[in-house]
């Protein structure tokens, strides 16, 4: 009886210990559990994604991202490597509700039988899911209590596919990758479905601690951890020995994929689609929004671009002279590392800094900067070769402490510890390698390539280099077009009533500028005056007091308006000064403005960027806003193939686009940019030269290509006497043309219909008689023609007699090249 009742109470005190402790749990469930943090919007819940931008040809141009991270959705992603993380971080995933007690045990085990000094983690994927999405990374007890309340609660809201989804896009796994989809391109450059047994495993091995098990930095911690991998996931069956062996003893073959622009000489591209991604969505849609970026570079004409613009600054910098070396160091002993210090142009790779060694008279001895090895390591290879002084005579001394004429030794332009540039030339001999002397051009420019009926920019070079400089000279440059501009004045003059043949005095001018100023005398640049010439005249040979008076006639405000038309400029200033092209604009604007003339007079908006899609594949922009009722048909009944409508505004008359088309070719035949008749195809163009040649410019197109170059000096200074457009700018744009369009045959401007073609005398705007070497064949609008008597226009008798006062042979001066 007594042991009955012993046991009674022993029964009862246990109830009352069970009741106690269920009580004590449930109440400490409901104070973890009070303030937990919902997991609804897990279900909602979208990753920071990269933003990648794609040339037109689709080939990757950079990736953006504050977290590099690419989102997979878990039937996408291999089960090699699913079964690695599994096997790494919770084998028993698919099995457990959320926390996995055998493994607790076991990790407690091992604990106890290492004293404390082996401890292995025993968190399961679902509970790194809750604490990386929802709690913080303190090491406390509270904080584990509540990450596995939420590991249970989130098991019976989601599947275990959409848990793994989330950890596999989510987790941290070292240099800057979030995600395996960004991991197994930063790590290994390949995608997910191309890991082999090993770099799943080593992937699968870094959620723990990527920074200890660093590839270059802790190399034999991270096999070790790898081969670790590799024998849980054979334990676990999802590897073979024989699979097992052959992954263990594989290098660790890490390749960092490297993280600025992928395309050669896209950076000044890159850089301004990224400036108006940021602008449209935001720094967060930019860098978090996973968006897909197809723009308009044509990577090939981008190449050509780059060549042609950088071959033209040389070559001028080249004329200027030398102006010493990049920096100056010790060359004696281990010069290597001391040249690493000296940062080279990473995006001019035909080039490489060097340190002067040694001279003789006839060449000099150097020793190439050392690169670095995958690991971020320099190099201990110490490569040397020679500069002759046949590839330095260019190198005069131009500098303000130091002035000479063309070298005749070595000595006479470098000195042993010289950092200099140098190209390779030609394959060495006697295993010598020969290398030219180079200099970063002090001049820079822009060029800018686009479609003219899309406005779709091709290629765009924004300066010499961009790891140089970052301004971008096509987009953000603000400078005077002078000459260039004239096209808009003239072409405002046709469609207003003047003809190509209209006559207007080129001769001497005088405008007030206001109380207290003198009078304005603009001039050509010639400094001669050439007496009364047609229109066409006038833009061929670049007249500027011709230009002006034609402004004079029409009015500033309507030439305002046509300046604003073309999208050269918002509101130009109404002085007639301006009508010479004194108001600064964009190389981008400008080639715009000559593409929408080549396109019929139908505006053309520069465009960086074709398509952007969302994160979901779905359009969210498109430039191209031509609409084709007829594009969305399933079948063909006999209709006629669709035509595109494009609804772009009509700023120009179709036939005098052509008419200064037609004019703009003069400047190619016959004016300031003759050089451009090798090309052997109807080019149109103009040449541009501001005030002491502080800017050349030359913009021209053919009929499905147009083309802008600007070159000058980022601080406006002069380039010195004779240095136009003409002479700087058009020999670049030729370049380009030249291979741009080389397996291409000539295309002619599409005439109007309506127009009819004339022949006439080009200096009389009259008629021309038979065997007239002048006579060229001039369109006119129906309802004009060339005049049968003569008409000047802008002739002022009172003007011109005080012109006589200024310059008294006068009429000396407008006879030659004149009308007759």
């Amino acid at each position: 009886m007594f042991l009955v009742r012993f046991i009674g109470y022993l029964f009862g005190i246990g109830a009352v210990m069970f009741l106690l402790a269920a009580g004590g749990l449930w109440a400490a469930y409901r104070y973890y559990a009070a303030e937990l943090p919902s997991y609804e919007g897990l279900k909602t819940y979208e990753p920071p994604v990269m933003t990648r931008i794609h040339a037109a040809d689709g080939s990757l141009i950079a990736e953006y991202a504050h977290e590099r991270r690419m989102f997979l959705p878990i039937q996408s992603i291999p089960d090699l490597v699913k079964n690695a993380f599994l096997s790494a971080e919770d084998k028993n995933f698919y099995q457990h509700n959320g926390i996995d007690f055998g493994g607790i045990g076991r990790a407690a085990l091992l604990a106890v039988r290492s004293g404390g000094r082996t401890v292995q983690g025993a968190s399961t994927i679902t509970q790194q899911v809750a604490k990386n999405f929802l709690l913080t990374n303190q090491r406390t007890m509270d904080r584990k209590i509540r990450e596995a309340i939420l590991a249970i609660r989130m098991e019976g809201a989601f599947t275990k596919d959409q848990i793994l989804e989330l950890y596999l896009n989510e987790i941290y796994l070292g240099l800057g990758a979030y995600g395996v989809a960004a991991a197994s391109l930063l790590y290994f450059d390949k995608s997910v479905h191309e890991l082999t047994v090993a770099e799943a495993a080593y992937l699968a091995a870094l959620p723990k601690a990527p920074n200890n098990y660093h590839p270059f930095r802790a190399p034999e911690r991270a096999i070790e951890r790898r081969n670790w991998v590799i024998e849980r996931m054979q334990e676990n069956g999802v590897l073979d020995a024989e699979g097992a062996k052959q992954a263990m003893a594989a290098p660790l073959n890490v390749t960092p994929r490297q993280t600025g622009p992928h395309l050669f000489a896209s950076e000044y591209f890159a850089e301004e689609v990224r400036r108006q991604l940021a602008q449209m969505h935001g720094e967060k849609g930019l860098y978090a929004g996973g968006l897909s970026v197809r723009t308009t570079l044509d990577p090939k004409l981008q190449v050509i671009a780059r060549k042609a613009f950088m071959d033209g600054v040389i070559d001028f910098d080249r004329d200027s002279g030398y102006r010493g070396p990049v920096a100056t160091i010790d060359p004696t002993g281990d010069w290597g590392p001391r040249l690493a210090e000296v940062k080279a142009l990473s995006d001019v790779p035909e080039w490489r800094l060097a340190v002067v060694l040694s001279v003789t008279p006839q060449e000099a001895m150097i020793g190439l900067q050392p690169g670095r090895e995958v690991s971020g390591q320099l190099s201990t290879e110490r490569a040397r070769g020679f500069v002759k002084l046949e590839t330095m005579r260019w190198a005069r001394w131009n500098s303000p402490k130091r002035r000479s004429g063309a070298p005749k030794t070595v000595a006479d332009v470098l000195t042993p510890g010289d950092v200099i540039y140098v190209s390779k030339v030609g394959n060495g001999e006697a295993e010598r390698d020969f290398y030219a002397l180079q200099q970063v051009p002090a001049v820079s420019g822009a060029l800018v390539a686009m479609d003219p009926h899309t406005g779709r920019v091709l290629a765009s070079i924004g300066g010499f280099s961009f790891s140089e400089s970052e301004f971008n000279r096509a987009t953000q440059a603000r400078r005077q077009p002078g000459s260039s501009f004239k096209p808009f004045i003239y072409a405002a003059a046709l469609d207003n009533g003047y003809t190509p043949s209209s006559v207007v005095l080129d001769g001497p001018l005088e405008l007030p500028q206001g109380p207290g100023l003198p009078p304005w005398r603009p001039e050509n640049y010639s400094g001669k005056f050439y007496g009364p010439s047609t229109l066409r005249v006038g833009i061929e040979q670049s007249r500027n007091t011709m230009t002006v008076r034609l402004a004079k006639d029409m009015g500033m405000p309507l030439v305002a308006e046509y300046a604003k038309r073309f999208g050269i400029y918002d509101k130009l200033p109404p002085f007639l000064s301006a009508s010479l092209g004194s108001q600064e604009t964009t190389p981008l604007a400008l080639t715009a403005a000559y593409a929408t003339i080549a396109n019929g007079g139908r505006y053309v908006k520069a465009s960086f960027i074709d398509r952007i899609q969302d994160r979901y594949g779905r359009t969210i922009y498109k430039h191209d806003k031509r609409e084709c009722p007829g594009c969305q048909a399933t079948d063909w009944a006999k209709q006629l193939e669709p035509e595109l409508i494009d609804n772009a505004d009509q700023v120009l008359d179709p036939m005098t686009a052509y008419q200064i088309t037609a004019m703009m070719e003069g400047v190619v035949q016959r004016g300031t940019a003759t050089l451009l008749k090798d090309l052997k195809r109807p080019i149109a163009g103009k040449t541009g030269t501001t005030n002491d040649e502080k800017d050349a410019w030359f913009v021209g197109f053919t009929p499905d290509l147009a083309v802008g170059v600007y070159i000058g000096y980022d601080r406006p200074r002069p380039m010195g006497r004779g240095r136009t457009g003409g002479l700087l700018a058009a020999p670049i744009f030729k370049q380009f043309m030249a291979e741009a369009l080389k397996d291409q045959p000539p295309v002619a401007f599409r005439v109007p219909e309506g127009l009819k073609l004339v022949a006439i005398n080009r200096r009389t705007g009259m008629r021309s008689a038979a065997g007239d070497p002048d006579t060229i064949m001039e369109a006119f609008k129906p309802g004009t023609g060339p005049g049968d008597s003569y008409s000047i226009i802008g002739f002022d008798a009172e003007q011109f007699t005080r012109a006589r006062k200024v310059t008294p042979d006068i009429e000396r001066q407008l006879q030659p090249g004149g009308l007759y």
